[in-house]
């Protein structure tokens, strides 16, 4: 007992560590999303699982979480790390990159999901102020869930991809002003509610202001003082200070830690010690996240999904439902198919994390029945088990709706190909190959143009420009637009075997048709014209030239001599690919 006086909730985060070193491998093992996994375990030994049966089972005590009081400690320093590493991803440079998504759609999706939700409930019964409170927690969706449902599809850097995290970086920001709400809520009443809450609104941002300047006048001075030493231990102990002292003036101040926690990770995102921090604590990402979400469980009551199946399962879908909605509809006034649309509204239809420390915050304030915020607790939970299942519908309808696109772009390019008889095609359309298209279009010359770049070519095709997606190199798709009949075959390729393999493949069909080529020096210059190139030019060549026509033009020659200089040098290359018995390329004059 003394034992336990001395370093309480110690049995408490020796069973975390087990758990968490036997969960983390195993998911990643299964390839079971590790937020999911956590929240499981955490419903499964909690007060509300198996820690019900501790006192009829003494034996389950060493196994499970039968008291709430370790819990909370435990959750309150998952929760500030949580916020922490939050504040490290929201650098203000990012927003400022993504600010129409962020501020514009994200602020949106917020206000409108609120509005929705919030209007619902109301309409149900419930009074105003829990209606409100309830609307914009559950406007939030789950950045962990989704950001590792994205990481595992790769699809973190598509367009779609980028609009869900600037909506979900808002979401983050949006706890902050809840947060502040709650406690307006809970000091406020009566005639005077309005007026309180302006001013508790006008000191929580002056003070969050006022922390964010002298932080940011503290920290960077102080790593850059104590990093230089390259210490591990020393940085692990500024990032922890930050974290927690940050915190504590946020509290001294009558905020909440966790927001404080998301200043210190701001801060230190807009400092150059950004990315140290970042590998110092991405060993313990996982089990920090896993610390919160196992917490998050244990709070969930699985007792309701007995007392109250047909409220949870309209809650659930009510929630998932409005969401996606919403998140459709902007997504389709962002430009996006009515497909992708509808696959970005299934994966942000969950509730969010932020939901259980703001449900929480609003019970202890006695702003929400605590039956209530259990239940809706447990339909947020709920709803983010099922994400996996409505992303992976989300992913199925997204690419049903591209492919049918696709097929019907093929069938408009087949036909706009077979109309390109008799132009120049030029294939790679790169800064090269867009420099020689300018030109042509300058002298109504038409031609045709190929690129592997799928998302160039959809932005230049919508433009009227006439580039297609698909290899040069492959002999069918130049037969589809008569490359036999074309003036000339322009190969601009960067890449130097994929420029060596177009020109073979190009001169076993098309033997007769010019081809002109862009090499990257004249050793490859010369592998170009033995494999069948009409005209080589090596970059570094006609580089060296202009320079070269410039720096004599300085010195006081006249342009025909310098002209005359830098045709002979064209000449003597030509001459030298001639040596090496090859046919004469020619040469401009």
């Amino acid at each position: 007992m003394q034992e336990q006086h001395a370093f309480p909730f110690f049995r408490e985060i020796i069973l975390f560590l087990i758990l968490a070193g036997i969960l983390i491998p195993t998911l990643q093992r299964l390839r079971i999303n590790q937020v999911l996994g956590f929240l499981a375990v955490g419903a499964l030994v909690g007060p509300f699982g198996l820690g019900l049966h501790a006192a009829e089972f003494p034996w389950l005590a060493w196994l499970t979480f039968p008291s709430g009081q370790g819990i909370s400690m435990l959750a309150e320093i998952g929760v500030l790390f949580l916020m922490f590493m939050i504040g490290l991803e929201l650098s203000a440079a990012r927003l400022w990159a993504m600010r129409a998504w962020v501020f514009g759609g994200g602020t949106v999706q917020v206000l409108a999901s609120a509005a929705l939700i919030g209007g619902a409930l109301h309409f149900l019964g419930q009074p105003f102020a829990t209606a409100a409170i309830l609307g914009l927690v559950l406007s939030l969706s789950s950045t962990a869930v989704v950001m590792q449902l994205m990481s595992a599809q790769d699809s973190t850097g598509s367009r779609l991809g980028q609009a869900a995290f600037s909506v979900l970086m808002l979401q983050d920001l949006a706890v902050v002003p809840i947060l502040v709400l709650i406690g307006v809520l809970a000091r406020g009443g009566g005639d005077g509610a309005a007026t309180l809450a302006m001013l508790t609104m006008a000191k929580a941002a002056g003070a969050i202001a006022l922390i964010y300047l002298v932080g940011g006048r503290v920290i960077h001075p102080l790593f850059k003082a104590f990093a230089r030493h390259r210490q591990p231990d020393v940085f692990m102990a500024l990032i922890l200070l930050s974290t927690f002292g940050i915190a504590g003036l946020s509290n001294a101040a009558g905020l909440s830690m966790a927001l404080g926690a998301l200043i210190a990770g701001l801060l230190l995102a807009e400092t150059e010690f950004r990315h140290e921090v970042e590998l110092m604590v991405e060993p313990f990402k996982g089990l920090l996240m896993g610390l919160f979400f196992m917490t998050v469980g244990m709070g969930m009551d699985l007792r309701q999904l007995v007392d109250a199946p047909l409220w949870l399962a309209g809650a659930v879908c009510g929630l998932v439902l409005i969401k996606a909605f919403v998140v459709t509809l902007l997504l389709r006034a962002g430009r996006f198919s009515w497909t992708r649309a509808a696959e970005g509204g299934l994966l942000l239809a969950q509730g969010g994390e932020f939901a259980f420390i703001v449900l929480g915050d609003a019970v202890a304030a006695k702003l929400l029945d605590p039956g209530l915020g259990a239940r809706v607790m447990l339909a947020v939970g709920l709803s983010m088990f099922i994400t996996p299942l409505l992303a992976r519908l989300g992913r199925m309808i997204g690419e049903r709706g591209e492919r049918a696109a696709r097929e019907s772009a093929a069938q408009h390019d087949e036909t706009a190909l077979a109309e390109a008889r008799g132009k120049i095609v030029i294939a790679g359309f790169g800064r090269v190959g867009q420099q020689l298209a300018k030109l042509l279009d300058a002298q109504h010359i038409p031609y045709v143009a190929f690129e592997n770049n799928a998302t160039m070519v959809s932005k230049l095709h919508a433009q009227g420009v006439p580039v297609f997606f698909g290899n040069a190199a492959r002999p069918e798709l130049l037969r589809l637009v008569k490359a036999d009949q074309a003036p000339a075959i322009v190969l601009t390729m960067d890449n130097p075997s994929s420029a060596l393999q177009a020109v073979r493949g190009i001169r076993r069909e098309f033997a007769e048709v010019p081809l002109f080529v862009r090499s990257r020096d004249e050793r490859h210059a010369r592998s170009l014209k033995r494999a069948g190139a009409t005209v080589v030019v090596p970059e570094t060549l006609e580089a060296s030239l202009q320079l070269s026509a410039f720096v004599l033009e300085a010195m006081g020659l006249d342009e025909r001599t310098v002209d005359d200089i830098v045709d002979r040098e064209r000449d003597l290359f030509a001459e030298q690919l001639n040596d090496a018995g090859l046919r004469e390329p020619g040469h401009r004059g």
